[in-house]
């Protein structure tokens, strides 16, 4: 059967259960009642629900994979390539709504899936792409050197992950500036920046906290 929007929709509303609910938790008739259709009439689409399940999770990190080696194959510093990597996987992550969190708070029934392999092979391709611009950073001086690349790494994948379960984009800040900020805070800290000031008359004291 050729895909069709139906094919989307199913996706769609099962992504929402799958998140709310967990894969195991969510029934072929839950997402049939969803999309509107009978439980029978959601097979025409998908096999199974675990089709379902890994067609949303492998959609997700595919997306991730080719956006992250278009980086890697970039110019560019390593500072600016870990923004990108930032304002990527927010880019993803809203293409793809709930799958991020899909795949990590159900990673045990993930691991029963035959195609668990390549969900394992495609995590593992952009976890590289993280530590490759992290070490680039580190030897360029550009990044602090004394923490493992690991360690940076988690806490910046947390942090982009994370957000966005609670973050709810204004017109005054939205993903991209979500993104500034994650890289802002782990690169530069939240010290308010020194500047000038001027007391009295008097010269101006360098060094003054704003």
């Amino acid at each position: 059967m050729e895909w069709s929007d139906r094919h989307d929709l199913i996706l769609e509303q099962a992504a929402e259960l799958f998140a709310t609910k967990g894969i195991a938790g969510t029934k072929v008739r839950d997402i049939a009642d969803a999309v509107g259709i009978l439980s029978g009439s959601l097979y025409h689409y998908f096999p199974s629900k675990d089709a379902i399940a890994n067609t949303i999770v492998t959609q997700y990190l595919q997306a991730l994979t080719s956006a992250y080696g278009s980086i890697l194959e970039s110019a560019g510093d390593p500072r600016t390539r870990l923004g990108s990597l930032v304002r990527a996987s927010f880019q993803v992550s809203q293409a793809h709504p709930h799958a991020s969190e899909i795949y990590q708070n159900n990673s045990t029934y993930l691991r029963k899936l035959d195609s668990y392999h390549d969900i394992r092979e495609a995590a593992r391709s952009t976890k590289d792409a993280w530590i490759a611009v992290i070490e680039s950073g580190m030897s360029a001086g550009e990044f602090r050197s004394d923490l493992p690349a690991e360690i940076l790494y988690g806490l910046i994948r947390d942090a982009v992950w994370l957000s966005l379960r609670w973050f709810s984009p204004t017109e005054e800040f939205g993903l991209s500036e979500l993104a500034d900020a994650v890289v802002s805070v782990f690169l530069d800290g939240i010290d308010a920046p020194l500047k000038s000031a001027s007391v009295g008359s008097g010269p101006a004291r360098e060094g003054v906290r704003s």
